[in-house]
């Protein structure tokens, strides 16, 4: 961060260069000095300070100057800077509007012109100021800046981005956060601009799509070759064990995914049963990690990046994207792992990313302070999410149909939400109905034993009730199971229609599916663990095969 500032302002260039200089002389080891000639382009340099984060520690003002007075700058710069300490430099003739700015602008200090000497005049009245701003200074959080409403969709969209992403960024809510309500002044943002974010440059998105955001970040969505020798469809922890895993064995690799690395895995908060961290580790830091190690070993990593289909071409892959480009490959894993099934209930999906989430818990935790939310699931992503939440929430209500949650839930997750008191668990409920304004504020209720619901306030919703395969881009030769898994290896062989599908001398390796040099990994295969560690191992196992497949090929 830069050092703060110390900014003069006078119209008289003499005087401007004058004051500056002697405050050179004390202060510019510590402080930026900078210096402007009207009040107006002194609001504009504060405004574009403020969109960069910097600190502004002392403004010194003369009084007279056309266009706008210098009693009125220091009060219009308390919007922008209200810890900020203001001097009004004045003649002798302007004393008393000194005086009258002190008593009604709340101006710190007057100077009066000449100040020399300014070992007697200036510096120790700067000194005391100076003193008494770094006493009350609080570093603001540098870094990327999100001003947006907590339960817009279009927020939540850009916060899941930059989380998915693993981009810190400081989230601040309008009309809640005066902090919100400086920067948007500063900025020229209006209600309809929001989400905003602003980077440490001072530049301004304002509602900006996905890809917007990603190029802001310097995300990469463009191939650099024409042909790979394994592409892998998602970021989860089985497409980043095997983008690991290529990357090291020397194959030619790319990772695609639509949103950023680390799948659901990546919005756990804690996973406690991860071998190698006894004391747990985050989604987001495992995640971390593995892009890092994936790219430091040479595999290329393209968000945000959707596959809507694969052809097959005398032995190559095409896969087709969502914005009409194309890719080439000699093998594929599909490593999409699922998604979170959508919830049946009335009102659910037209407040989605509106105080109803999937998943997201991490992402929405912040904006979920003091508040009453309902956590709809009994397994461990729920209940991660139960234990995350307590945090922030004033009460979080886990509501699961079972009698218990010892059927789905993992022992030592249970033993957490026990020994916490704003967590209450709601079994034997389901929930059938959500209600409210543009956003959730009540939530319906039924017990197997009674038909009259039970409504009470809420102001969150997070939905685990179950997941369902992200197989829907594999085109129709790629067999699935019942449900839409993807069927591999000797799976495939009674199937009703891998006669006809499948034409080589040989069996499918153990992870691929009926095209040939197509495999599946981690939880949208069919007979898969549903566990990070088997995702990790199923990932570099498959590109075990994939050497194999290309040996013979």
């Amino acid at each position: 961060m830069s050092e703060p500032v110390i900014l003069v302002v006078d119209d008289d260039p003499q005087v401007l260069a004058a004051i500056r200089r002697d405050l050179k002389d004390r202060y510019q080891a510590d402080y930026r000095i900078l210096a402007t000639a009207s009040g107006e382009s002194a609001m504009e340099t504060l405004a574009e300070l403020k969109r960069r984060g910097d600190a502004v520690a002392l403004v010194v003002s003369d009084q007279r100057m056309p266009g706008m007075l210098g009693v009125e700058l220091l009060a219009r710069s308390r919007d922008l800077y209200p810890e900020t300490r203001r001097v009004l430099l004045t003649a002798y003739s302007d004393i008393r509007a000194a005086i009258q700015g002190i008593n009604e602008a709340h101006l710190d200090h007057y100077l009066e012109k000449p100040w020399d000497p300014p070992d007697e005049r200036l510096y120790p009245a700067t000194d005391d100021l100076l003193e008494a701003w770094q006493s009350q200074y609080r570093a603001e959080v540098t870094g990327l800046r999100v001003i947006g409403h907590p339960w817009s969709a279009r927020s939540h969209t850009v916060k899941d981005f930059l989380g998915g992403n693993l981009v810190p960024y400081r989230w601040l809510e309008a009309g809640r956060d005066p902090e919100a309500q400086r920067l948007m002044d500063a900025s020229k943002l209006t209600t309809a601009d929001l989400p905003a974010i602003l980077l440490e440059d001072g530049k301004v998105l304002r509602n900006p799509e996905t890809r917007a955001v990603a190029e802001m970040l310097g995300l990469s969505s463009t191939a650099l070759h024409d042909l790979y020798d394994v592409i892998i469809v998602g970021a989860g922890p089985a497409g980043l064990a095997a983008a690991v895993s290529g990357a090291a064995e020397g194959l030619k690799t790319v990772l695609l995914d639509a949103r950023g690395p680390g799948g659901q895995a990546g919005a756990s908060s804690r996973i406690e049963n991860y071998v190698g961290f006894p004391h747990g580790v985050s989604g987001n830091e495992l995640a971390r990690r593995a892009i890092d190690q994936a790219q430091r070993l040479g595999a290329e990593f393209l968000t945000p990046v959707t596959v809507t289909g694969i052809s097959v071409e005398g032995g190559y892959k095409r896969l087709a994207l969502d914005d009409g480009r194309q890719m080439l490959a000699r093998t594929v894993i599909a490593a999409t792992g699922m998604a979170y099934r959508q919830h049946p209930a009335e009102g659910m999906a037209e407040r989605s990313g509106s105080g109803v989430y999937y998943g997201a818990a991490v992402t929405e935790a912040h904006s979920c302070r003091k508040c009453r939310v309902f956590v709809i699931g009994g397994g461990n992503s729920a209940g991660q999410a139960a234990v995350y939440l307590s945090r922030f929430a004033s009460e979080v209500h886990v509501v699961v149909r079972r009698e218990s949650l010892a059927p789905t839930m993992s022992h030592y997750l249970i033993e957490q939400l026990a020994q916490l008191p704003n967590v209450h668990l709601r079994a034997k409920m389901e929930v059938v109905r959500v209600e409210g304004q543009d956003r959730v504020e009540r939530i319906w209720l039924r017990t197997p034993e009674s038909d009259a619901p039970i409504v009470e306030e809420a102001e969150a919703v997070f939905i685990f009730i179950g997941t369902r395969p992200y197989s829907d881009w594999l085109p129709p030769f790629v067999l699935l199971n019942e449900k839409g898994f993807v069927l591999t290896g000797r799976d495939l062989i009674p199937a009703k229609d891998f006669a006809r599908t499948w034409k080589e001398e040989r069996d499918p390796l153990l992870l691929e599916s009926s095209i040939p040099g197509v495999f599946a990994a981690g939880d949208v295969r069919a007979g898969a663990m549903n566990r990070v560690a088997s995702a990790v191992g199923e990932g570099s196992m498959a590109v075990r095969l994939v050497f194999d497949y290309l040996a013979s090929t």
